[in-house]
């Protein structure tokens, strides 16, 4: 059924169900004149198996019909994550109080009593159809805006992780045999981070930001850094400045990445019993991230090459970081990460098995 399209319905489409063919005819000779194109079921269930295939922009729905009620199926429509924001009038003989609240209550939008007032419904229809236009568009202004946002965030991000990359970089250039070790601390502090139940926010951030731990590294001598002998008190000073001059470096930022990667570079080598540096921090003072990045660090040192020492195998490094050996102690770390650590100790192995050192 189709009538001329008039400027103020702008073509809008409307259901008409109602399993008496004449009072769909009726309802259509009131509102094809003023421009809407309707459409009519004979049935609930037709009339939810048209609005699948083709949404309506309005239903005016019976309430008394054979089978399923137009109480049903406007309960049905509003249940439909596809269909809810489509509006329902519901049309009835019944003219009492409690009809008309079970409608509403079931989530039509009005409600009106046969014989329809033909200037009543245009009004109802006319103002449930502006209403609906400004509820899409402001759907689709929404939709537009989020994706926006999120094609900014994502550019963002990206620039964020370049720049990590290009740090990391730097700073293993400067002090790593390879770049795999700010690879593995990656993976490790994953792992651990996963296996402690953290969100997965903190996990894409903690990826990230954990290979710049030692970034501060760029600002100290060669002379020190790569010294195979022990260090004099003013040389082990200079040594321990990288964790601040790290922070600093990084400090200052709106990348989440860059702030947990201060946060790290500033306390990876602060310990749980108070002893570590810079600042002495112990316990739960010391941020979770850096708790988590000192006893990935510790692992990887002790499984790497330095000018000081060899390379130990996964099972004394492990039994080194579980029981101490008068360098390292098992009260450097945080007591959960620490047994949470042990309990990822295979996964670990693993990692550094994959991402081996490659020569330069």
């Amino acid at each position: 059924m189709n009538g001329e399209v008039g400027a103020e319905a702008r073509r809008a489409r409307i259901l008409l169900v109602d399993d008496e063919r004449r009072n769909c005819a009726l309802l259509a000779s009131m509102l094809e004149p003023r421009g809407y194109v309707t459409e009519a079921a004979a049935s609930g269930s037709a009339a939810l198996e048209m609005m699948a295939r083709d949404p309506p922009d309005l239903v005016l729905l019976d309430v008394m019909m054979p089978g399923m009620s137009g109480y049903e199926v406007v309960a049905r429509i509003k249940g439909s994550e596809t269909l809810k924001s489509i509006p329902v009038i519901m049309i009835t003989a019944l003219d009492d109080r409690d009809a008309r609240l079970q409608a509403l209550a079931a989530g039509a939008e009005e409600f009106l009593s046969k014989p329809v007032d033909r200037a009543e419904l245009w009004v109802r229809v006319r103002n449930l159809l502006r209403l609906k236009e400004y509820t899409d568009f402001l759907g689709r202004h929404n939709t537009l805006l989020n994706e926006q946002v999120e094609a900014r965030t994502a550019a963002l991000r990206a620039s964020y992780r370049d720049t990590i990359a290009t740090m990391t970089r730097a700073a293993s250039y400067k002090d790593e045999e390879t770049g795999a070790h700010v690879e593995r601390i990656s993976h490790y502090c994953l792992r651990l981070g996963a296996a402690l139940g953290m969100t997965q926010d903190f996990l894409d951030t903690i990826a990230f930001a954990s290979p710049m731990h030692d970034v501060g590294k760029i600002a100290i001598p060669d002379g020190i850094l790569f010294k195979e002998t022990p260090f004099a008190a003013e040389e082990w000073a200079v040594m321990q400045s990288h964790a601040e001059l790290g922070a600093r470096l990084l400090a200052g930022s709106d990348s989440p990445y860059l702030r947990m990667g201060a946060e790290i570079a500033l306390n990876h080598h602060e310990r749980w019993d108070g002893t570590g540096y810079p600042a002495g921090r112990a316990g739960a003072d010391i941020p979770l991230a850096a708790r988590i990045m000192s006893i990935c660090d510790v692992y990887d040192a002790l499984r790497s090459r330095r000018p000081y020492k060899q390379p130990y195998e996964h099972d004394r490094a492990v039994a080194i970081i579980r029981d101490g050996d008068g360098r390292t102690a098992p009260t450097h770390f945080d007591p959960d990460v620490m047994a949470t650590f042990l309990h990822c100790t295979g996964e670990f192995a693993e990692i550094y098995s994959r991402l081996q050192a490659r020569p330069r």
